[in-house]
């Protein structure tokens, strides 16, 4: 009698458990065909926003330079994995044209925190962009042509 009894118990205690938890959908990051999958250090160098993909040390960033103006950075780690904005700091472009006056912007950080914008001058082809910034209080610098 006292198994039976131990066994409703413990068959009890099974029924009152939480239910299980939904399982949480995993989002994958964009990769094209040639780095699907890619998890070793700089195996992925893939636009993951439409823009160019280069390297500070061991960190990425992608700009993507739009002909309207609208310019923007993201940053991710080694193996492409999104870092937040604010990773860098004093973000400024400079934007030379073939012809007229250098164009300096302050870029800021979206509203999101994923990445840096600036809204200037349309680019032409031929145009001259640098980026300045600091990581970790190291300044950085390239300066990027407009294909």
């Amino acid at each position: 009698m006292k198994r039976w009894i131990v066994a409703a118990a413990i068959a009890a205690a099974g029924c009152s458990s939480k239910p299980a938890e939904a399982p949480v959908e995993v989002i994958k990051k964009p990769a094209d065909a040639q780095h699907a999958g890619t998890t070793t250090p700089h195996g992925d160098h893939s636009p993951h926003h439409g823009g160019m993909v280069m390297m500070n040390g061991d960190m990425h960033y992608e700009v993507l330079l739009d002909p309207a103006g609208k310019h923007r950075v993201w940053f991710s780690d080694s193996v492409r994995e999104e870092l937040p904005a604010s990773i860098a700091s004093n973000m400024v472009m400079v934007v030379t044209p073939k012809m007229g006056a250098n164009e300096t912007i302050a870029m800021k950080i979206d509203d999101s925190g994923e990445s840096w914008v600036a809204d200037g001058h349309p680019l032409a082809s031929g145009d001259l962009v640098k980026l300045t910034y600091a990581v970790k209080g190291e300044p950085f610098e390239i300066e990027i042509p407009v294909p």
